[in-house]
């Protein structure tokens, strides 16, 4: 296999397997992604379609990307450290995941509208119980963290909000994993201040969010320890 088919095999496995994570969490029942915290809460809220309120979610996301690549690109000329990829480059690969962010939002709708949800569409089985939901979602956790680490490794066209996670990591010069854990902190807090204020009560966040907002970033690490060099040189990346 060519580093060039490898590299995109990895990174759209890694998109499959995200979404699908993604969509496992929320099914579980027991509080959605952190990532996808805010996007539920107004769409639950107000009543609009998950995958549109997800796609706004994404798209301010990118706005900030390219934001934060510009003044790190700034950063850099000015420290005279060069930059392996041109700033226009690296903007257009930004702006690239607005049409991403769309076809990647209907995947979540796709996965949606195919796994039951666990509380009431398993009630009476194994998977309807709370130790089967809690089975559900540690998968779900798992393959969230894989498939985000899968897709951000290969350097393409990030989902945004992994994107979001690895252009605050390369700016503020820390792991991935720890982001990404800081990060799904700031959605949490975020989600539960739109609930509280507007709902009245906590919408979306649970035991399944908290669970998530520590495991997916540890999750990432983890795999990133023992796989990272591995697939990047495979897919023939620089590893500077």
């Amino acid at each position: 296999m060519s580093q060039h088919l490898f590299r995109g095999s990895c990174y759209l496995v890694g998109l499959l397997i995200l979404a699908l994570g993604i969509t496992m969490n929320t099914k579980a029942g027991l509080g959605v992604s952190p990532i996808i915290s805010v996007s539920y809460s107004v769409a639950t809220i107000w009543g609009h379609n998950f995958g549109n309120t997800t796609l706004l979610l994404y798209s301010v996301f990118v706005l900030a990307e390219m934001i934060l690549h510009s003044l790190l690109a700034y950063r850099r000329k000015k420290a005279g450290v060069p930059s392996v990829r041109k700033l226009s480059t690296v903007l257009l690969m930004d702006a690239m995941q607005f049409p991403l962010s769309l076809i990647f939002t209907r995947f979540l709708n796709v996965f949606g509208a195919q796994i039951p949800d666990l509380a009431s569409d398993c009630a009476g089985t194994f998977w309807g119980t709370l130790p089967g939901q809690v089975l559900f979602l540690l998968i779900a956790i798992v393959l969230t963290g894989v498939g985000a680490a899968l897709s951000l490794d290969m350097r393409l066209i990030p989902n945004p909000g992994d994107g979001i996670v690895q252009t605050l990591s390369d700016f503020s010069g820390g792991s991935v994993g720890l982001t990404k854990n800081c990060f799904d902190i700031g959605n949490v807090l975020l989600t539960s201040a739109i609930g509280l204020l507007m709902a009245g009560q906590l919408v979306g966040i649970g035991l399944g969010t908290i669970l998530s907002m520590i495991g997916v970033g540890r999750v990432i690490a983890v795999f990133n320890h023992f796989y990272f060099h591995k697939t990047a040189v495979l897919a023939g990346l620089q590893l500077s």
